[in-house]
């Protein structure tokens, strides 16, 4: 592909290390409820899926009305005093400010009411274009949707555009439309393209002017 016209970013393990805030978090959800903290399996699985089927796996062994409750109660008590445990990547600015304003910057998310706050804290609103996350549209992330209306928003095709993810999600996210991936600090990762910095990036095919990959 050229030099691309729109690079879609993911948020958790991509933007922010947020693993700790979101052990804490789904954890003192769990203590609420008088059950154990998460197993490594179920970290992992809350660390890549939307909240929804986040509450659903964590609550999977107890009553269906417990994770209704457990819901309730999420939805009563802000995300928010868990945020000081994110730590954005050192090179994320950077990477905005080379891209911008020549290529659009979204964001394609399973964080849901959070994302927002999120870009207020960390002060990258003005960053980015497009934000979607998982209660933007009817089937959030792998499904295409996400992708599909980023692109239709600036009228590029999944050729002209860039994901950058870090999950198994994010990688069938990005195929789903046929999107070129780029899997960031996770090498177990299989991609055709893997970085650790984002400063990384610029140094790929995709920004060498006239290559195509």
């Amino acid at each position: 592909m050229n030099r691309p016209k729109l690079v879609v970013f993911d948020c958790d393990g991509v933007m922010f290390d947020s693993l700790e805030a979101n052990r804490r978090y789904y954890n003192d959800l769990l203590a609420h409820f008088g059950r154990p903290e998460m197993d490594p399996e179920e970290l992992e699985y809350v660390h890549i899926h939307n909240v929804m089927d986040s509450v659903a796996h964590i609550f999977r062994h107890y009553p269906v009305e417990e994770v209704a409750a457990a819901n309730r109660f999420r939805l009563e008590n802000e995300y928010t005093p868990y945020l000081k445990y994110m730590i954005m990547a050192p090179d994320l600015i950077e990477f905005l400010e080379y891209l911008r304003p020549e290529i659009h910057t979204a964001i394609s998310t399973n964080r849901t009411t959070t994302m927002a706050t999120v870009l207020e804290m960390f002060g990258l609103v003005p960053y980015f274009d497009m934000v979607v996350t998982a209660l933007d549209v009817a089937r959030p992330k792998p499904h295409a949707d996400a992708l599909i209306a980023i692109m239709d928003r600036f009228g590029v095709s999944s050729d002209q555009a860039l994901f950058i993810g870090d999950s198994t999600i994010d990688r069938e996210h990005a195929a789903s439309v046929g999107m070129p991936f780029v899997a960031f600090a996770n090498d177990a990762l299989a991609a055709p393209f893997h970085v650790n910095r984002f400063m990384e990036i610029v140094h790929l095919p995709f920004f060498k002017d006239g290559s195509t990959v």
